[in-house]
């Protein structure tokens, strides 16, 4: 089974999301026989890259509240996020431009290290309250998973991968995409949001067994009819 996730890093419900699909997949037998890809999606592409904001100011201009009550809803997100197992630090946090941590996922999706690098940059952002817009940043976050710290600054500084990044967000508006974290599962079946834990459990099985299961037959023969027919036993011949 392959599973496509398109997400941003800077979105908590994407981090949230891929704890509870991981907690998921921990629950069910054919776990090793699925894998998984992120896609790129930006909440805010038009973000500057030099932070000027909290996200608490951020958050309240975007959607027309007052900082208190952004706030809130921080702390109740952060009280989701510890659930699933993650430490949120809001009030460090600077949201900021994530296109260069996306064209550096895929540049370490190039070299076998996509799946690290995506929790790293989460946890980077949500956790350590870096800023993911920096290429220094990004090529230490590049570092600690393996890559080329030097080769990772000289591809930041670039502007390479980033027509995939744009790729990756134009099938996701075909698709009808309105926000993330967005799963599709073997390219047939989606699941959008932060579902609980249970539901990608159901989804997970129910995709696995309609793609991998035995097909069931429906016997379309008259239940009146005595057809002929053979078993291990004997051959009956149809009085019709």
């Amino acid at each position: 089974m392959e599973i496509v996730i398109w997400s941003d890093f800077v979105c908590p419900f994407c981090y949230i999301g891929k704890r509870r699909l991981e907690e998921a997949l921990a629950g069910v037998s054919f776990k090793e026989q699925v894998t998984i890809r992120f896609k790129s999606y930006e909440l805010a592409p038009d973000a500057p890259k030099e932070a000027s904001e909290s996200i608490h100011e951020m958050l309240a201009k975007k959607y027309g509240m007052s900082v208190e009550q952004a706030k809130a809803t921080n702390a109740s997100i952060a009280e989701q996020a510890k659930e699933a197992g993650l430490t949120f630090n809001f009030e460090q946090m600077k949201p900021v431009n994530t296109l260069d941590a996306h064209r550096l996922a895929k540049f370490a999706a190039e070299k076998g290290k996509g799946a690290e690098i995506t929790e790293q940059l989460l946890k980077a952002y949500f956790t350590d309250s870096l800023i993911l817009s920096d290429a220094q940043v990004l090529a230490n976050i590049a570092a600690a998973v393996g890559l080329d710290e030097k080769e990772a600054l000289s591809f930041l500084q670039g502007s390479r991968l980033t027509e995939d990044v744009r790729a990756d967000e134009a099938e996701a508006r075909q698709l009808g995409v309105q926000g993330v974290p967005f799963f599709v599962l073997n390219n047939k079946y989606a699941v959008s949001g932060a579902q609980p834990v249970d539901v990608f459990k159901s989804a997970l099985q129910q995709v696995w067994e309609e793609e991998n299961g035995k097909p069931v037959l429906k016997d379309l023969s008259e239940e009146a009819s005595s057809g002929a027919a053979c078993t291990d036993e004997s051959c009956e011949v149809s009085d019709k």
